[in-house]
């Protein structure tokens, strides 16, 4: 059995929470108080290493998130904290430009000296666009360093969250000017920009979707193309909203070769955070 990498992982539990990110949360529960109690218990990182387990998971990447406009806080301390325990658990720093005033450096001390392996950018709920030039200090560091920026694009139900910065085609600034910086349209456009994050993954070397939030069931209707760019697709959960061993199956049987299944289930994680 080929490795599985879930690429889309958050905690159960953060420092602060907004309502709207609760109840969506807790929605896929029988109650509030169940919800509450299975954030309790996969807050410990061995009780969820003991799930990813029973899921077939064999790494989760992490994902650090600072968007007090919309869903909530979870700090790349906190984050950092809950990975050390264990090589499968991977975590994945964030930065606010309105937060942080170095961001540069900011990076190259946490990857360097901390321990992350990668970066979640969310520009929707951030408010910028990716190719600002403020962002551009921070994207070359992520080049020079070799690891991959995780960029939100298309649609969320936050309130708070301004689509209009989600939009795949600002991605494509960034492949002109930083050719060496691995790129992955998490949601792949979701909603509204399928086709343009199918093209720019067609376009550019350095350009991946990660599957999460997306019913995998209907991923061969939203990129045509699944099977030949196998090699650019990474699977992820968006962890805790959902099953994850039945979204495992559900890719399993798609109507693509046994290869391509692999890829994207986690052999293409692997080479981008280099775990071969």
């Amino acid at each position: 059995m080929s490795t599985i990498v879930d690429f889309h992982v958050h905690l159960a539990e953060y420092e602060s929470f907004s309502t709207d990110a609760y109840n969506f949360f807790a929605g896929a529960f029988q109650s509030k108080t169940e919800y509450d109690n299975f954030c309790r218990i996969y807050s410990d990182p061995h009780a969820f290493l003991q799930l990813m387990e029973q899921n077939g998971v064999d790494y989760a990447v992490v994902l650090a998130e600072l968007s007090p406009t919309s869903t909530g806080i979870c700090t790349n301390e906190k984050v950092a904290a809950f990975c050390r325990v264990s090589p499968k658990l991977i975590p994945f720093c964030t930065l606010n430009p309105y937060l942080h005033q170095n961001m540069a450096g900011m990076l190259e001390d946490l990857c360097l000296n901390q321990g992350f392996k990668g970066l979640k950018l969310l520009p929707s709920y951030n408010y910028f666009y990716p190719n600002d030039n403020f962002m551009y200090p921070l994207y070359a560091v992520a080049e020079r360093l070799g690891i991959p920026v995780l960029f939100h694009t298309g649609s969320s139900i936050f309130s708070g969250v301004r689509l209009k910065y989600a939009q795949p085609i600002y991605l494509d600034d960034l492949a002109v000017d930083f050719p060496d910086l691995t790129i992955i349209m998490a949601h792949g456009g979701r909603g509204l920009w399928y086709d343009e994050a199918l093209s720019l993954v067609r376009l550019h070397k350095n350009f991946y979707i990660d599957l999460s939030g997306l019913p995998p069931q209907k991923l061969p209707a939203y990129f045509p193309d699944l099977e030949r760019y196998a090699h650019k697709f990474v699977f992820g959960t968006d962890w805790p909203s959902v099953d994850v061993k039945k979204n495992i199956q559900l890719i399993r049987n798609l109507n693509i070769s046994t290869e391509a299944v692999a890829r994207i289930l986690g052999e293409n994680a692997k080479q981008l955070l280099g775990l071969l």
